[in-house]
């Protein structure tokens, strides 16, 4: 790691390395104090080498915040902030808080006010109009943040962050979709500059000339009509004049129908937002968004693409992941897969942020990896995700570990669920509890099928039983027949599709199927380069080449919603994907009978039927937990189910599930 754990300055503030955790809201906080889940949650990651930790969005007024956030509106609140400051600086961390004002996104539901904006044009996310302010209601704001930053300074943080990105308060000044005012903040890109710039002049006044402030921007905001990187660049060189100490550059608002943070945007893809903006500023630059590898975050660094990288999520996932990367122990890092199950998803629905991969993530003042009383001689029965974690966390318990797989390989479902585009990171997820399990010499046993019989004769003191699940076979007539396989043997390349596959189910594993087939002859992105660089064809061409291969793909599904069991962050980008890439959908419709020919379905205009070579199952699932039926029966010892074999569940779930067996053992 040439650069990575080297120092570097934002203003006169030394920053140990050039890691930074950005601010993500973690509904920590329901009444805006400071309490034990965040002291806790945040240590740990100053514990694990960060270089600064910006902390936010802090909310600077009651109108403009969103449910459950940090609060430095008031002194009131100083006395929890210090302690936070207080508590990440003894950890060795420096600290930052960004000041939050939402704007038009903000919900009157949680403050009981209108939100207010430049102009009153409402969001696609709450469909609340705001309130126009008024030209004396713009200094009374500008005031806010200023009074919020002296606050900030007088807890300790060692410098400020103002959010001028995401499509908040001062990104719908900046911008033309949302700015309609005809005054001196509104009309020219001039005029619309000028409310974020004097925010950043009041908070000046108001910490002084020696006071770190950074101020956080997207660097496009993909939407139609609005500022891209050439007018965001230019507002960055306004700000760098004004006299910032870093901007931290992020990609687009929430209203964009551009990916920023789910697992199908390559790592590092938004880099060039930064980079361009680094080259016409003289302050550092951060660059974020899916910098979930430690090689990555040092060769932007060493390619001198900015100045700091964010890891935000990854170090939700992986405390340790700056000592781990310095250790060089890089290898061992516990990688954000860019789910969003356990994060945005917790956000949107109002719950305390939690992690995929990591357990731990949220209840550090919780729980905690002790060792056992008494070492115990421990069998899990199934290599998935499931039984891999349980052998991890017993294992480093203490205890002594066998698994037994029935497969020829470890991982289970996680192998399918990263076979569609862009989910191949689930895959790290399998290389992390892989790693782990070799490194606490846990005795793993492939194709070795358990029986009660070989259960007792191990002398076991403790049995896990994670045996997953099976396909989901419903009674419907023909489904036995010849053309009809499951999603899971299509995923696993165990079975082939031909040119004209029914999916039956639109859920999760319906729709990544469905991309999945949809990718196959589609062009590659090599390929994509190459044609594009090169001027071959059209660009109309070239991405309709890129979105679908060859076959003509129908997925029905009997609801009125598919993907109802994705999480909001996710399912919206893949059901663009899947009318990008052609898959006809029929919502509504209940398969009653698989032919030879295709599928007889009924529609609210009545039968009709399909035609298809191949019908594919993809309608959930069902325990595998005969074993541990049979167990319960004739094995002496502790017995625990978790995973799909004590019910269908997400990988969350299943995580979750069993690191907490792991802690009881």
């Amino acid at each position: 790691m040439h650069k990575l754990f080297t120092p570097n300055y934002i203003g006169p503030l030394e920053v140990k390395n050039r890691i930074v955790m950005p601010a993500m809201h973690m509904n920590f906080t329901p009444d805006g104090e400071i309490n034990d889940k965040t002291l806790n949650f945040y240590a740990e990651r100053a514990r694990g080498g960060a270089g600064l930790i910006i902390v936010g969005g802090c909310a600077i007024d009651d109108v403009g915040s969103g449910p459950m956030m940090i609060n430095v509106s008031d002194r009131k609140y100083l006395d929890g902030l210090k302690k936070l400051t207080s508590t990440v600086k003894k950890e060795g961390a420096n600290i930052a808080a960004q000041l939050y004002q939402a704007g038009r996104y903000a919900h009157s539901a949680f403050s009981g006010k209108q939100p207010v904006a430049p102009s009153p044009i409402a969001s696609r996310l709450t469909k609340e109009e705001p309130r126009e302010l008024s030209i004396d209601e713009i200094k009374e704001l500008q005031d806010t943040f200023a009074n919020a930053a002296s606050i900030v300074k007088e807890a300790g943080f060692d410098a400020v962050e103002i959010i001028g990105s995401a499509g908040y308060v001062i990104s719908q000044f900046l911008s033309p979709i949302t700015n309609h005012r005809e005054d001196e903040y509104g009309g020219s890109f001039e005029n619309r500059m000028r409310f974020g710039i004097e925010v950043v002049e009041k908070v000046r006044e108001a910490v002084g000339r020696d006071y770190p402030i950074i101020f956080r921007i997207g660097g496009n905001d993909f939407m139609s009509g609005s500022n891209t990187n050439v007018e965001i660049t230019e507002f960055c060189r306004r700000l760098d004049e004004t006299g910032i100490e870093a901007l931290n550059v992020t990609g687009g608002w929430h209203e964009t129908r551009v990916p920023q943070l789910t697992m199908q945007v390559p790592p590092g893809t938004y880099v060039y937002l930064a980079e361009n903006i680094k080259r016409n500023v003289t302050t550092p630059v951060i660059a974020c968004n899916r910098i979930n590898d430690a090689h990555l975050a040092d060769k932007i660094l060493s390619e001198g693409r900015a100045d700091f990288v964010g890891v935000a999520r990854g170090m939700i996932a992986d405390p340790e992941f700056p000592l781990k990367a310095q250790n060089g122990e890089s290898h061992r890092i516990r990688k954000c897969i860019g789910c969003n199950q356990g994060c945005l998803d917790n956000v949107f629905s109002l719950q305390p942020v939690n992690c995929l991969v990591n357990a731990r993530a949220g209840r550090e003042n919780e729980v905690a990896i002790q060792p056992a009383e008494k070492a115990k001689r421990v069998l899990v029965i199934g290599g998935g995700v499931a039984g891999m974690e349980a052998a991890r966390v017993t294992a480093m318990r203490g205890h002594e570990v066998s698994l037994w797989e029935k497969d020829e390989e470890l991982g289970g479902q996680i192998h399918l669920a990263a076979m569609p585009p862009g989910r191949s990171d689930f895959l790290h997820l399998y290389e992390y509890l892989a790693e782990e399990l070799q490194e606490l010499k846990v005795d793993v046993t492939l194709s070795c099928e358990a029986t009660p019989e070989k259960v007792n004769k191990g002398n076991f003191d403790v049995v896990i039983t994670a045996t997953g699940a099976k396909p989901l076979k419903p009674d419907i007539p023909g489904i036995n027949n010849d053309n009809v396989v499951t999603a899971w043997d299509i995923l696993a390349g165990k079975e082939l599709a031909g040119d004209s596959p029914i999916v039956i189910g639109g859920g999760a594993v319906g729709i990544e199927t469905s991309l999945y087939l949809a990718d196959q002859g589609a062009l590659s992105a090599e390929s994509l380069k190459f044609l594009f660089l090169r001027d071959a064809e059209n660009v109309d061409v070239l991405k309709e080449l890129a979105s679908r291969g060859h076959k003509n793909i129908t997925m029905i599904e009997m609801l009125k919603k598919i993907g109802q069991d994705i999480g909001l962050s996710t399912r919206w980008t893949l059901v663009d994907e899947l009318r990008r890439s052609g898959v006809s959908v029929l919502k509504n419709t209940t398969v009653n009978e698989i032919t030879a020919e295709g599928v007889i379905v009924e529609e609210e205009s009545g039968p009709k039927e399909i035609k298809g070579d191949t019908v594919i199952l993809a309608l959930g699932s069902c325990s595998e937990n005969l074993l541990h039926e049979n167990l319960q029966k004739e094995f002496n010892g502790e017995l625990y189910l978790i995973g799909d074999a004590y019910k269908p569940q997400k990988a969350l779930e299943a995580i979750h599930s069993a690191f907490d067996v792991g802690l009881k053992i």
